[in-house]
């Protein structure tokens, strides 16, 4: 939520009165505060207690100890961050994207605005089996026809290194056979503000462990997957766009989300065959490439920052965290 100062903040979506919701909808606007639906505390936009309904009716009321809970917050490069709590394994943003950072910031993207809002689709699988899918481009040739009509051979992983992999590819010289992608390459933008290797180029950054961020000449977009259950993965992601793009901008951008779409939708199914056969009695586990290492070394880190993966029992959830802070410190 931003403030009257200007500054992005996060709270929990909490009344410190009885615990409602204070914002009912996942997304809106608000000009001056915040009332609790359920008994009408108001709340200022830096989370603050403005007041409480008839608040002579609490004892020694100080508004100053009861403003919303707040959340660690980040924003990098106009993308917000949030730890839903303190004290966690991974480093600050700045420090894990630093790598990237010179790369990334000849998109601008805290200039661009939203495309068509948030998407989300749930699946029927394990966050984990969506993850290793992703991380991996051994299998764009095979699986996804549009992706190796646009790359042909100049897509490529490099390796992943302390929670920040990239990934790369160059538009394919005979690119064309797919409707969408001979129209995409014909009228992709080739931006001046963008080096020469970045003009023709699709590239990759992914974040561990649930995220990945995207550029094309065109758009920046991020994708996402959150744990519901062991069982089921909620997908999420959203497409920017430069401000003042032009309409031939605005179909490059149509054509390059054709391609993303379908590609998605392929990802699915194969993180979705992966997941069953993981259940399956007759699994024996992965035989990895080394074009797969990206699979590899995202559960070597899994394994890293979450000790308890090891374990022959798997503690109690209420035991999870503390369990695997006090293995952390050991190791």
């Amino acid at each position: 939520m931003r403030g009257k100062d200007g500054v992005v903040r996060g709270f929990n979506n909490m009344c410190r009165h009885r615990g409602s919701r204070v914002v009912a909808e996942s997304q809106g606007n608000c000009k001056n505060a915040l009332v609790c639906p359920f008994h009408g505390w108001v709340y200022n936009l830096d989370g603050t207690l403005r007041g409480a309904a008839r608040p002579r009716s609490f004892p020694d009321l100080d508004k100053t100890e009861f403003g919303l809970m707040p959340l660690d917050l980040e924003v990098w490069m106009g993308f917000i961050f949030i730890r839903f709590r303190n004290g966690g394994p991974q480093p600050s943003v700045a420090e894990l994207m630093k790598p990237i950072e010179p790369e990334f910031a000849h998109y601008s993207a805290a200039d661009m605005v939203p495309s068509w809002g948030i998407w989300t689709q749930k699946s029927p699988v394990n966050w984990k089996s969506v993850r290793d899918v992703d991380n991996e481009g051994y299998h764009v040739a095979m699986a996804h026809p549009a992706l190796q009509d646009l790359y042909g051979a100049t897509y490529f992983d490099e390796p992943f290194i302390n929670g920040v992999s990239r990934s790369f590819a160059t538009y394919n010289p005979h690119a064309g056979r797919r409707w969408s992608v001979k129209n995409y390459v014909k009228i992709a933008p080739e931006p001046a503000h963008l080096p020469d290797y970045l003009k023709k180029a699709w590239v990759y950054y992914g974040i561990f462990p649930n995220a990945v961020i995207s550029m094309m000449p065109e758009s920046v977009q991020f994708y996402q997957e959150f744990p519901l259950s062991t069982g089921e993965t909620l997908l999420r992601g959203a497409v920017y766009r430069y401000r003042d793009e032009s309409r031939k901008q605005a179909a490059a951008r149509y054509l390059s989300f054709r391609i993303d779409r379908d590609t998605m939708s392929e990802d699915v199914q194969l993180s979705v065959w992966s997941n069953e056969s993981m259940l399956s009695e007759a699994f024996e586990g992965f035989y990895l490439s080394d074009l797969e290492y990206g699979v590899r070394t995202h559960h070597d880190h899994l394994r890293k920052m979450l000790p308890v993966l090891g374990l022959e029992t798997a503690p109690e959830e209420k035991d999870m965290w503390n369990l695997n802070d006090a293995l952390r410190s050991r190791s």
